[in-house]
């Protein structure tokens, strides 16, 4: 399975790194492919460092102005033109989406998959991966949407909330009828 990672660049504390790192070695040690901003930095490194050690296969995708933090040594690096493109191409390669921890860039990431989702432009399962309840208050803005009438489908079918890291992908497998 090809499961697509929003997430942060930035150098994150334990609370953060562990449940990613944990997901990482979950994603390689199934065999599955990690589809990613293609950053060498951050959390984006933790992640694919623990994708690839576990033996998944990394598939980055980066744009232009980030080319020169692209990681050496993934299975496949695409430099889009933009970070419009780059969003297309990272839901194109993907099965599934999982969105991690991350600033204004993974926010507007996540959102931007959910509206498409929503509008039925795409069906693929999505996982907010809570990691100390990082999204607590999304989760509970996306309730009061709910609640309010302002999602055209329940909340459940369009975000799953997981947790931990084998909640997570242990949705992702079950949606998509794999093991």
């Amino acid at each position: 399975m090809n499961i697509c990672v929003f997430l942060s660049a930035a150098d994150l504390d334990d609370r953060y790194t562990c449940p990613a790192r944990e997901f990482a070695e979950l994603l390689g040690k199934g065999g599955h492919t990690l589809v990613w901003g293609g950053s060498d930095v951050g959390l984006m490194k933790v992640v694919a460092d623990g994708v690839q050690e576990a033996g998944g296969r990394l598939v980055g995708i980066s744009v232009d102005f980030l080319s020169s933090k692209t990681r050496a040594g993934a299975d496949e690096m695409v430099i889009a033109k933009d970070l419009s493109e780059r969003k297309a191409l990272l839901l194109e390669r993907a099965d599934a989406i999982v969105i991690m921890v991350g600033g204004t860039g993974t926010l507007d990431e996540a959102t931007e998959i959910l509206e498409l989702k929503k509008h039925g432009l795409h069906t693929k399962p999505v996982v907010l991966l809570n990691a100390a309840g990082f999204y607590d208050g999304l989760k509970e803005q996306f309730q009061r949407m709910e609640d309010e009438g302002f999602l055209p489908l329940p909340l459940n079918e369009l975000v799953f909330f997981a947790e931990e890291p084998v909640g997570a992908l242990a949705y992702l497998e079950e949606s998509l009828g794999t093991q």
